[in-house]
Parts: C-alpha cells; structure tokens; sequence
C-alpha cells in the first residue's frame, strides 16, 4: 500500500486531519507550546454572564406571555391599559 512516497505523504495528511477534526469534536486546542487546552474555558465571568442571561431571558419569557394573554383576553381597553400600566411599573 505504501510503496510509494506519494500514498505515504497521503495516509500522513489523513490521519493528521482526523486528529484534527477529532480534538475540535471533543474540545481541545493546542496553544503554541503544543500543550492541549480545553476550547472553552469556563471562566467566572462567563458564568456571570452565562447566569445573567439566563434571567433576562426568564423576564423576557414572562412579559411575553403577559402580552400574549392581553392580546387573547376580550375584558375591554380598561383591563388593557391596566396590564399594560402594570408591565411598565416593573
């Protein structure tokens, strides 16, 4: 199979593209020592950030469904101006 340099320089490019596409899979980077690091540091600011959009996504979800139910409800413009009153208070 490998009697000649061309299908050796090929079988070499292979496996290093497999390695490559199997440390991306599994998270891993070389720095430009050769050490492997992780991908993706999970970091105390990315945590904050992480859990700080996480609670602005729960208060986004809410008002949504608050204006979903305004939009379906049929009590009249006083109940209307009243949720709405209400969204803007908070």
């Amino acid at each position: 199979m490998f009697d000649n340099p061309f299908s050796m320089v090929v079988a070499i490019v292979l496996i290093t593209a497999v390695a490559s596409i199997m440390r991306a899979k599994y998270g891993m980077r070389r720095d430009h020592k050769g050490n492997e690091l992780p991908l993706f540091d999970n970091s105390v600011q990315q945590q904050a950030d992480t859990k700080a959009m996480q609670e602005e996504i729960a208060r986004l979800k809410d008002r949504i469904s608050v204006l979903e139910r305004i939009a379906t409800d049929n009590h009249g413009a006083a109940n209307l101006d009243r949720e709405i009153e209400r969204l803007r208070d908070r």
